[in-house]
């Protein structure tokens, strides 16, 4: 059976994580865990993350803590590594594939790889190298204490319990901190990616809904918004080419339209509704419009409804004409 050994004493989020990992790959399946700082120990495993004083991926050794140590997940990133990183770095496609039952030079197994550093896995390297999210002379306004790295720090005795127990405590965060991770590959895997799809084919059927590629009409609900502000941003779309509307339909089978943010957090939309008809409902908004069978515009004019696809299709038509 092959050993990862990874440091003794208080243990941290990316080591719990690192271990994890290794545990899926094809060659450390099934590794027994070693916690120590015994050079003789450290010598003989199979595989050291963490400690060690080594990075050097021919021989195994994944430490981060030397001075000299400056690798990053790829020129786009500026933080370092931690142990959970260079793992990472190192064995994710394959976890990653073994997970989703993908090979590993599948280009989605590449999409996934590059999504779940930039989504999950850099904010362990951030956390344990110390880099902070946003300029310290920013004074938050609550602490959270419920982040993964925090969670991983209350498994660790407090300063008045024995640490007799301390192995069994670090494999609880062992569990924790990998769980999180393959339900992070699998969501992505099975929900993010095929709704991606959905939103790169309307995206590209948006022409024959307008002429202008204004609006883009899903034949069900399906989350647009991050998708689409980053297939706009791959494909280099112009500003006059991007979409200002999104139609679909939603749980009741009624219909919506919703103005496309300039963000996919922002509140700010492209081209809201047109302002006439903003807070107006039901057959006032039918009047006002001469559109059957409207619903609403909300106030804010980012969100309107209609009972049929004929209703919303007209909206649109009409919003983005409006002057």
């Amino acid at each position: 059976m092959p050993t990862i050994v990874t440091h003794s004493g208080t243990f941290h989020a990316d080591e719990s994580l690192a271990c994890y990992l290794l545990r899926l790959t094809d060659e450390f399946a099934g590794s027994e865990i070693v916690r120590t700082r015994d050079p003789d120990i450290i010598a003989k495993a199979d595989i050291v993350v963490d400690v060690g004083g080594v990075y050097d991926a021919q021989r195994h050794r994944y430490d981060h803590h030397q001075r000299e140590f400056k690798e990053t997940f790829s020129p786009k990133y500026d933080v370092k590594l931690s142990s959970a990183g260079l793992i990472y770095k190192h064995f994710g496609r394959q976890v990653i594939a073994n997970i989703l039952k993908w090979s590993e030079k599948d280009e989605k197994t590449e999409l996934i790889f590059l999504k779940i550093y930039n989504d999950f896995i850099l904010a362990f390297d951030g956390v344990d190298n110390g880099v902070t999210q946003y300029p310290t002379e920013i004074k938050p306004k609550y602490r959270d204490s419920t982040s993964i790295a925090s969670r991983v720090a209350d498994l660790n005795p407090w300063w008045n319990q024995p640490s007799d127990d301390l192995d069994e405590r670090f494999l609880k965060a062992v569990e924790m901190t990998g769980s999180e991770f393959v339900n992070k590959v699998r969501y992505l895997g099975q929900s993010w990616l095929p709704a991606r799809s959905i939103v790169e084919e309307g995206l590209a059927y948006r022409f024959n809904i307008d002429p202008n590629g204004s609006v883009i009409l899903f034949e069900q609900f399906v989350p647009w918004k991050q998708h689409l502000h980053l297939l706009e941003e791959e494909q280099n779309i112009p500003e006059a080419q991007k979409p200002l509307y999104v139609l679909y339909p939603d749980e009741s089978g009624k219909w919506r339209i919703q103005a496309v943010p300039k963000a996919p957090d922002s509140f700010e939309s492209r081209k809201a509704l047109p302002e006439p008809w903003r807070g107006v409902r039901d057959n006032a908004l039918s009047e006002l419009t001469g559109v059957p069978g409207c619903i609403f515009i909300h106030a804010s004019g980012f969100i309107g409804g209609a009972l049929t696809k004929e209703g919303v299709l007209g909206l649109a038509r009409l919003a983005v004409n409006f002057k």
